[in-house]
């Protein structure tokens, strides 16, 4: 008897990820949960970093496994873990003093930096793809969609490749043993044993006070390139002021956690800004491409023209987000 032919695997919805991403985080959450305890809201400055520090190393830990099996979205949660790490290294001195610190958020930041290659290798091209997918048929001239996979899956591979085999090696190793060494010491800086609540909004303010200095400098910035450089700087900011303000909420409760979704929006609205700006190289480098091999290059340009309507949108709505999380009421309780 002929076998009965398999049935296409249904791609997943927006929906079916997103609860992928839920479950993914919680499962982390709770697996890294393990790792540290949540001090108590009267606790030093010292047990509330260096809880968050541990809460995060555990998250960093336990995505590895998912990462070396290509599990959705493993990449991006594993890259946040890494950025969590190197803000609170890089916003609390007066109770990890950056001596100690320095040499494990530079080693952070290489590790982000190959998780970061891996994760654009597999965002952009499905960007790009949900960009075409509503276009008319007769504006997609030649083999657009098979381009845009052609040109990124070497890509994809390679970065891939790269970061399992930073995984595998001994720069991997030593950053996780200095990690752990770290989070079994008991911080020493100036003020690590003062209470928290007296130390640590200091370090969110000094955060924000960047961000609301790189909005200045984007919203005067000449548009183009280099405006597209300030508000990637300016979403810098605000990502570490949200994770400074993470590391505070045990000890400052409600308004450290509204202040943090606060600037989460903000990350956000740049973050889906600055894959506007990745996306928009790429279809350049696409369009030249084909054009190179004698193809129509019409449909790039058209990807590009979105991306470019698409990133001014995106300005104007992180102006109005900004105005609104900038607000005195979320920022009250800082001093």
């Amino acid at each position: 008897m002929p076998r009965p032919e398999r049935s296409s695997p249904v791609p997943p919805t927006p929906h079916d990820l997103s609860a992928r991403r839920r479950k993914a985080r919680r499962q982390s959450r709770q697996q890294a949960l393990r790792a540290g305890t949540e001090p108590r809201r009267s606790a030093p400055a010292g047990d509330v970093v260096l809880a968050y520090l541990r809460i995060q190393a555990g998250v960093l830990t336990s995505l590895e496994p998912q990462v070396r099996a290509g599990e959705h979205d493993s990449v991006h949660q594993m890259r946040v873990a890494t950025r969590r790490l190197r803000a609170t290294l890089r916003s609390f001195g007066a109770v990890i003093p950056r001596s100690r610190g320095e040499k494990l958020a530079a080693e952070l930041k290489w590790l982000g930096g190959l998780l970061g290659v891996a994760r654009d290798g597999e965002v952009i091209p499905d960007h790009l793809l949900a960009t075409l997918r509503p276009t008319p048929p007769e504006l997609l001239i030649g083999p657009v969609q098979a381009r845009v996979q052609g040109h990124f899956a070497p890509r994809r591979a390679s970065a891939r490749e790269e970061l399992i085999e930073a995984l595998d090696g001994p720069r991997y190793r030593e950053l996780l043993a200095a990690l752990d060494q770290l989070c079994h010491e008991l911080p020493s800086g100036p003020r690590a044993g003062d209470p928290a609540r007296d130390v640590l909004p200091a370090a969110v303010a000094k955060a924000y006070r960047q961000a609301d200095k790189r909005m200045r400098r984007a919203r005067h910035t000449p548009g183009g390139p280099a405006q597209d450089a300030a508000l990637h700087q300016a979403r810098k900011s605000a990502r570490h002021a949200r994770y400074a303000a993470e590391v505070t909420r045990p000890a400052a409760g409600r308004p450290a956690k509204t202040f943090a979704r606060q600037m989460k929006k903000v990350q956000s609205v740049l973050g889906d800004h600055q894959d506007s700006v990745i996306a928009r190289q790429a279809a350049r480098d696409l369009g030249i491409g084909a054009h190179l091999v004698g193809e129509n290059a019409f449909t790039y340009g058209l990807l590009h023209e979105r991306e470019a309507n698409r990133a001014a949108q995106l300005q104007a709505e992180a102006r109005h987000v900004w105005r609104h999380a900038a607000r005195r009421r979320y920022r009250r309780w800082l001093h």
